[in-house]
């Protein structure tokens, strides 16, 4: 079987092309063949044919996304520790990091929270890219076990740290931030059914709210963000398609100003950040 019988199986159940040829380029690499070897046209070797063939068929059959298959998924030119206790890392959360950090730089900041942290990708890249230290808060257990994975993954020991928490609930009153970033569920529950299968596969409790509008945690966090920034702090979301309005009304009741929206290449509002 070639590479491009692999992509054939995968198209042919209904996956896209460009998608087919991304995945089967990870599962190659997850089986040890390089992009190097993919370029040059190595021939695959019997044992990575059956890692490779076996893979694809458990995709097919179960439509559980490919990262979550290989354990891994890419992110900034990261490669981050991922199973069904965590978000897989998107492109437009990218956007929310990059603007972070451009934040970061320029007003020198030094403290950073990643709220609802998951994998720990955010926190992690934040860390990578700045000089600010950042930590992490996830309610779940099992996606801090992953994000601490791949803390260490990254040899970001003592700039990403973690903590278990129910948003603020075990934050100290005397811990102060200089921004608090967060990439929280935002999903409402009428959207369920219309989800691909690939994303029921992904946690509950980090995509879906419980209320009507998917607002519920941009609402939570805005309340009690102002009492853990320093002066001149900012609160940074990523944010669902047409909760841009929502969103910089809950920042603005809760006191922050200067608010400011960016989009995704697609024309999406993705990324909504303010001021204290």
């Amino acid at each position: 079987m070639l590479i491009q019988d692999f992509v054939k199986l995968l198209t042919e159940s209904g996956i896209e092309q460009n998608e087919a040829n991304i995945e089967v380029k990870l599962l190659l690499e997850a089986a040890g063949y390089s992009l190097v070897d993919i370029i040059s046209g190595k021939k695959l070797d019997n044992d990575t044919l059956k890692k490779v063939e076996f893979m694809v068929k458990e995709r097919i059959k179960t439509r559980k996304p490919i990262q979550y298959i290989i354990g891994l998924a890419d992110f900034m030119g990261e490669k981050f520790l991922v199973n069904e206790s965590v978000l897989i890392p998107r492109d437009e959360t990218e956007l929310l990091v990059r603007k972070a950090v451009e934040i970061i730089k320029e007003n020198k900041f030094k403290t950073i929270m990643d709220m609802c942290s998951g994998s720990g990708c955010i926190a992690c890249m934040i860390a990578k890219l700045s000089q600010a230290t950042v930590m992490g808060v996830d309610i779940s257990t099992e996606a801090l076990h992953v994000a601490l994975s791949n803390m260490e993954k990254l040899a970001l020991f003592n700039r990403a740290t973690f903590r278990k928490s129910n948003l603020f609930e075990k934050i100290r009153e005397d811990e102060r931030f200089d921004m608090i970033v967060s990439n929280p569920p935002y999903i409402a529950p009428k959207f369920r059914q219309t989800l691909q299968k690939e994303v029921k596969f992904e946690p509950e409790i980090a995509l879906f709210t419980k209320d009507e509008k998917g607002i519920e945690f941009y609402e939570k966090i805005s309340a009690d963000a102002p009492k853990y920034l320093n002066k001149g702090g900012y609160l940074m979301f990523e944010i669902g398609i047409e909760q841009s309005k929502d969103v910089a009304n809950i920042m603005n009741n809760n006191g922050f100003s200067d608010i400011k929206i960016l989009k995704d290449l697609a024309g999406i509002e993705r990324v909504i950040w303010g001021k204290i």
